[in-house]
């Protein structure tokens, strides 16, 4: 489940994938940094292509699940109906209150779930009398596929809610009370590996694309199936769970300490697997977030995670707003009209500067032209600026994990551009390997939920599994001291922003 659409698919035990279905779920914009989405129309949908994948490669062992962060929804425990809109994780509605909860030494950040589910309670439950749940998406797909039955959250998607111990070892009593958030109304948390039946069972999942033929919500009579009529007899279980970037991970085989993938899509997410729980509770010297990676068995593997606000958002500006390239594809074929941007550079900050810098005052900035700086030069340094970005989430990674990372995964939108992909490997001066599926979250799905089920043995078979689709290594040097000194320029562009920090 992503910003913009639901896509189910059926992932094989070598790892292949194949039925992918795809229904688009935009969320809407009503004013500046308000973005909202209709649960509802989420959950059909969700069921909806699942039943398509279901019908056309099924049955299956298990069901994985993979969702954006921290978007929250509150609906009614009776009657299952949301209790306004859903409330996206980019929603910067919050930005007042976070920067009050700061004042009173509480740090949460209006990304995060924590003071959005405190909105929509104040709006819609101001004296909290109503008998109210909560979730982010996956508690929210899990109580939908299980008719109500599971009200539970994994470690990954509970750990960027902002309510939870930075231990990870549970809800948080002192901001529940700080928000006046009920504890009732929160899920349980549960390992993203999970037994069968530790979430539910998916009771409205079947192989019927509707859900209305004989073989509908109705008929299931266990995990079984068979594949003669092309029906499943029963649901399949919910046995793992995972946020985006954490599936992401696993997807990419980082299931080692040390290992690295970064996903370039509207913006830009770094996470690496650690060996042990970070010395660092919020953000390391680096800009580095901890993140729970996983948790298998009770056992938290832990990670970290950098960030960069601007990556795809660069190409479609690019496409839409400038009219350079006709297409995102396009980018590459325009870049590679010349072997270099001809000293122009490109600092994507068209929404602030995430990792190392955070500062969110920062503009997009292109330096560097001359009379010769054509279309493909532009077109060039964009790519090349997010590639230099890249750069920058890697370094401070390795700042804040205390390792060397030897060569970086990568997945995402722009994975399929060969020409950015170079560039990356050229800003980071080590090898790039490319994930063989360009969304590797549906194998981190997969093998989360296939690790319960035993289809893959643990996470060192996992590991193993990985097989890049290409590993580009470096054939020139970026010029790093010149970005450096491009990103100065960037920075603080509106002062007032630039003091903020969450």
């Amino acid at each position: 489940m992503g910003t913009s659409g639901v896509r189910a698919t059926i992932v094989r035990p070598d790892g292949a994938v194949d039925h992918v279905h795809h229904r688009p779920t935009l969320p809407s914009t009503p004013s500046p940094g308000i973005v909202e989405f209709d649960a509802a129309a989420m959950a059909e949908a969700a069921l909806g292509v699942a039943r398509q994948a279901l019908a056309a490669g099924g049955p299956v062992a298990a069901v994985g699940i993979a969702n954006q962060r921290s978007s929250t929804i509150v609906w009614d425990r009776a009657t299952g109906e949301p209790v306004g809109p859903g409330i996206g994780w980019q929603d910067l509605r919050t930005v007042g209150t976070c920067l009050m909860l700061r004042a009173q030494g509480i740090r949460l950040a209006p990304n995060a779930s924590a003071t959005k589910l405190a909105y929509l309670l104040d709006t819609y439950d101001y004296g909290r009398t109503r008998d109210l749940v909560f979730g982010t998406v996956d508690t929210w797909i899990v109580w939908r596929l299980t008719g109500g039955a599971a009200h539970v959250t994994d470690a990954t998607n509970a750990g960027v809610t902002g309510l939870v111990h930075s231990d990870g070892s549970g809800w948080d009593p002192e901001i529940l009370e700080v928000l006046r958030i009920p504890a009732t109304m929160l899920p349980t948390i549960i390992d993203s590996s999970a037994e069968p039946g530790a979430a539910g069972w998916a009771t409205a999942l079947t192989t019927d694309p509707d859900g209305t033929g004989p073989d509908g919500p109705d008929a299931a009579d266990g995990a079984g199936g068979s594949r003669g009529s092309g029906r499943s007899r029963g649901a399949p279980p919910i046995t793992g769970i995972a946020g985006d970037q954490q599936a992401s991970l696993v997807g990419q085989g980082c299931t080692r300490p040390g290992l690295a993938k970064v996903t370039f899509g509207t913006g830009g997410m770094l996470d690496v697997c650690l060996d042990a729980r970070p010395a660092f509770a919020y953000r390391g010297d680096g800009g580095c977030f901890p993140i729970a990676a996983w948790r298998r068995q009770g056992h938290v593997t832990w990670g970290i995670e950098a960030i960069t606000l601007s990556a795809g958002t660069a190409v479609e500006w690019l496409r839409d707003d400038l009219g350079l390239i006709e297409t995102a594809a396009a980018s590459e074929e325009v870049a590679a009209r010349c072997s270099d941007s001809g000293g122009v550079y490109f600092v994507p900050a068209l929404l602030g500067l995430g990792t190392p810098a955070w500062d969110f005052g920062a503009r997009g900035t292109l330096l560097g032209l001359t009379r010769g700086s054509g279309r493909a030069e532009v077109v060039r340094a964009v790519l090349e600026g997010v590639a230099h970005r890249g750069a920058d989430l890697l370094e401070a990674a390795e700042t804040d994990a205390g390792l060397a990372v030897a060569a970086l995964r990568v997945d995402g939108g722009m994975s399929a551009n060969a020409l950015f992909v170079q560039s990356l490997a050229n800003a980071c001066r080590r090898p790039i390997e490319v994930s063989p599926v360009l969304e590797a979250t549906t194998l981190g799905a997969a093998y989360l939920a296939g690790m319960a089920v035993g289809t893959w043995a643990d996470e060192e078979e996992v590991a193993d599994a990985w097989k890049p689709r290409a590993i580009v290594e470096p054939t020139a040097e970026l010029d790093r001291d010149r970005w450096r000194a491009a990103v100065d320029r960037a920075r603080a562009w509106i002062p007032e922003l630039s003091t903020l920090s969450f």
